[in-house]
């Protein structure tokens, strides 16, 4: 049965490879599980139906992936999308965190539409590698003042804006044993080295950091308090074209980036083969969208899939191996429950430090490209916004572009794009 689905022997691969590189691709992405609750907590999310949401979509989504695209490539909620939901969207914009699902969901209906009619690619080649590389390392910016904060090591000033925090508290000292900690078994390549840091963090908040544990294995809690609780309208009439495009424009470059990656990395982007590619675009899309309606923020690819390919993975067992493990940890959600803020902020952290390495891809001898390509990504964490990030740096690509005599050599989606965003600050002004 198994060779019939995934065609193990025609990839030169079996049963016990694959498992294993399941499990190696879960490990290493099984913090979500933690991470993801902890950060749509706080915009007011029940956190235990985030937990059981965040473990349905990424076995519903890998899945998907596994039967249909027969493809070694696992989905989860994304990181960075869920802090901009829960940070900005919810906290700093004001609106609901039912509303912010409701943006979620349009996203997904559009990048459901973009796959479906082969738009995907045609937007994706309009946009500048330069805007694209930014948006990755924006994001990791976002992600490290988040983790900063969330640790206690930075902390407002109303002199400078932000200062260092009190290093003399146990999760400012905890949350820098747990980052080295991640760093130093990512460097001798320990499978799982991210979620060995949350639990180690997690462990000694017990001793030092006055935490109470509630034990480890429960029946699932209940998802009715997040499933079907989007506010389509509320999304539609409350403003939030800027929001929608955010999570779309990341959803677009995010995921199909990362699809693409991996599947070169494991052979697979070869001819004869590139329809399972479109397959695989397909189950992201759908994914994105089942989410919002379970109740998590989008859904997305996960780049540390390439573990399991690393570790031999080539077809779609390796994605039901993950699924099946998701599956298993909802009998965990009192463990879940119990990780603290500051045990997440090494593993954000860590995310984010990795996704700064995109900067080398930028041509620094070309200030028409890496110009816009910096204001994007320094206005994504100095303004806690991502969409502004994006919205000044479309807007100073054109105007460089323009001014410097390049404008026929830009696509013409760039002009669409700055065009929306500078008509927005002109009329409807920041935030």
């Amino acid at each position: 049965m198994l060779e019939r689905l995934f065609k193990l022997r025609e990839h030169n691969t079996n049963v016990r490879t694959e498992v294993v590189a399941g499990l190696t691709t879960f490990l290493t992405m099984a913090y979500i599980i933690f991470v993801n609750p902890s950060i749509l907590g706080a915009a007011g999310m029940p956190k235990e139906s985030v937990f059981v949401a965040t473990c349905l979509i990424a076995a519903l989504g890998t899945g998907i992936m596994a039967l249909y695209a027969n493809y070694p490539i696992a989905l989860a909620p994304g990181m960075g999308l869920n802090a901009y939901f829960a940070f900005v969207v919810v906290l700093h914009m004001g609106f609901t965190w039912q509303t912010a699902l409701g943006a979620v969901f349009i996203s997904g209906c559009l990048f459901l539409i973009v796959t479906l009619f082969g738009l995907r690619e045609l937007i994706i080649r309009g946009i500048p590698h330069s805007i694209r590389v930014a948006i990755t390392v924006g994001i990791g910016l976002f992600l490290a003042i988040i983790a900063l904060k969330s640790a206690g090591i930075v902390a407002k000033s109303d002199a400078t804006f932000v200062t260092l925090g009190d290093l003399h508290t146990a999760p400012v000292a905890l949350a820098s044993i747990g980052f080295i900690l991640i760093v130093v078994l990512d460097r001798l390549k320990v499978p799982g080295a991210i979620l060995i840091g949350i639990v180690a963090v997690t462990l000694a908040s017990f001793v030092f950091g006055g935490n109470e544990f509630h034990g480890i294995f429960s029946p699932p809690p209940s998802i009715e308090p997040t499933f079907l609780k989007l506010d389509i309208k509320g999304a539609l009439a409350g403003g939030l074209l800027n929001v929608v495009l955010v999570f779309f424009l990341v959803e677009l470059f995010d995921a199909t980036g990362t699809l693409m990656g991996v599947a070169k990395r494991a052979g697979l982007l070869v001819p004869g083969k590139m329809e399972r590619l479109n397959k695989a675009l397909l189950a992201d899309s759908v994914a994105i969208f089942a989410g919002s309606l379970l109740g998590t923020s989008s859904t997305t690819a996960y780049v540390e899939s390439a573990a399991g390919v690393q570790a031999g993975g080539r077809t779609g067992l390796t994605a039901l191996t993950v699924a099946i493990l998701f599956l298993a940890c909802l009998v965990i959600s009192p463990l879940a429950g119990s990780v603290p803020a500051y045990a997440t902020a090494p593993a954000l952290l860590f995310v984010a430090c990795l996704m700064l390495r995109e900067l080398t891809e930028l041509d620094w001898d070309e200030t028409t490209e890496v110009i816009p390509a910096a204001v994007t990504a320094l206005m994504m964490p100095f303004t806690y916004n991502i969409a502004n990030g994006l919205a000044f740096g479309f807007i100073t690509y054109a105007a460089l572009k323009l001014f410097t005599g390049k404008a026929r050599g830009v696509h013409w989606m760039v002009w669409i794009i700055a065009a929306v965003f500078l008509g927005k600050f002109i009329y409807l002004g920041g935030g």
